[in-house]
């Protein structure tokens, strides 16, 4: 029977199946004998084995598991680091880009410096600041005139009062202003020589107005050298020279006599379609105008203009008869002279005596009359000149030039 049993496949099968499908707790299968026999014994011990599998088993599912979490929870965290990371980048980057001052490794001492790379387009390497806010047109009327003003040449006039007095005038008579865009860039030209005392109070007076009346300009003095005859339409001419050097973008001339102040803000120191002619009601002739034809004093074209009549003349040497010549050619190239009203375009001038060696010229007659025949060859393409000196000072240009001397008159009669 022993011999049978413990060879009997079945009583085998059945312990193998208990063991392996009802664990380590499981009863014997049916047939399988107890404990004291050494098939239960070897029962037993396939039950052991099977309990330790299992729990290996489940310890390395927990394992894997475990794995799985940490795995899962890394990634998310490097995802979340990635995010923030190019979140900060895509704040920071534009700000350089439209900021280039904001970053101190930024060298703008050199012409073609530009920010370090981020991966976005750099930002122009002419603009090293912050882009300037656009300002409105100035416009046509502006707010802050006077109107009529009181002028006086009584009281002491120091520079250093008058600068005091301008602080947003910049060096060498710059001024431009600060809450709008003018249309036009103005050069204010004054031919000069021994008369510091007037340019004083012109100074005084019209830096104030001009900047009231929201003009970008800048003031420059022509001084001749020397003690012979003076040329004022050539020292003109010098001077529309001289300013477009120093700034191209002079599109508007107006010329002034250093003795000549407005009396009213609104006469306006602009070009227009047409030269203008400013000066057209002085104390010296009553407030009227003296002749129909009269274009002296102030005066103003733009550059078309100017170059249109071939500038002015070189050879009218001594006083008068230039700003007539200077109303032939306005005529004869078929323009105009526009004027303010006779109440706006109110002139005082600084008494004075003639200046020596400005003696009247006496060939300007003979002149005037010879503008269609001379001004093409003499003007603007013709002017010959050495600058001796550029100064700038703190309320205008000074511009020192030798214009030469005038040719020896012929005697009269």
């Amino acid at each position: 029977m022993f011999a049978r049993g413990a060879g009997s496949p079945s009583c085998r099968g059945a312990c193998v199946h208990g063991c392996v499908h009802r664990g380590a707790a499981a009863l014997p299968a049916a047939g399988c004998p107890g404990p004291s026999g050494g098939p239960a014994a070897a029962c037993g011990m396939s039950r052991l084995l099977g309990g330790t599998l299992e729990r290996v088993c489940k310890a390395v599912l927990l394992l894997c598991l475990l794995h799985f979490l940490v795995a899962v929870i890394l990634y998310f965290d490097v995802y979340a680091q990635h995010l923030a990371f190019f979140s900060r980048f895509s704040a920071r980057g534009p700000a350089r880009a439209l900021h280039p001052a904001a970053s101190s490794s930024t060298n703008f001492s050199r012409p073609n410096a530009t920010a370090p790379s981020s991966g976005l387009p750099e930002a122009p390497s002419a603009r090293p600041g912050p882009t300037a806010p656009v300002l409105p047109p100035c416009p046509d009327s502006p707010p802050g005139l006077v109107g009529r003003l009181l002028i006086e040449f009584t009281s002491p006039m120091p520079l250093e009062r008058v600068q005091r007095e301008n602080p947003g005038v910049l060096l060498g008579g710059r001024y431009t202003p600060p809450d709008c865009t003018p249309a036009q860039t103005v050069a204010v030209i004054i031919p000069f020589r021994h008369r510091e005392h007037h340019l004083r109070y012109w100074l005084h007076y019209l830096h104030p107005i001009l900047r009231r009346q929201r003009l970008r300009y800048g003031v420059y003095v022509i001084n001749q050298h020397g003690e012979d005859t003076f040329n004022r339409a050539k020292l003109l001419n010098v001077g529309f020279l001289e300013a477009l050097k120093e700034d191209a973008t002079y599109d508007c001339f107006i010329f002034s006599d250093v003795d000549l102040v407005p009396m009213d803000d609104r006469n306006l120191y602009r070009c227009g379609d047409q030269p203008r002619h400013f000066a057209i009601a002085m104390d010296k002739f009553g407030f009227r105008l003296p002749y129909a034809g009269y274009f002296g004093g102030v005066s103003g074209l733009s550059k078309a203009q100017f170059l249109r009549i071939n500038g002015f003349p070189n050879e009218y040497w001594g006083w008068g008869g230039e700003d007539d010549d200077i109303f032939n050619r306005i005529s004869l190239t078929g323009m105009k002279i526009s004027r303010p009203d006779i109440r706006i375009g109110r002139y005082r001038m600084i008494k004075h005596d003639r200046d020596k060696h400005n003696e009247p010229n006496p060939q300007r007659f003979t002149k005037i009359q010879n503008t269609k025949l001379t001004m093409k060859r003499d003007g603007i393409g013709s002017v010959r000149y050495q600058v001796l000196e550029v100064s700038r000072q703190p309320l205008f240009t000074n511009i020192t030039v030798d214009i030469g001397r005038p040719p020896s008159w012929p005697p009269r009669g």
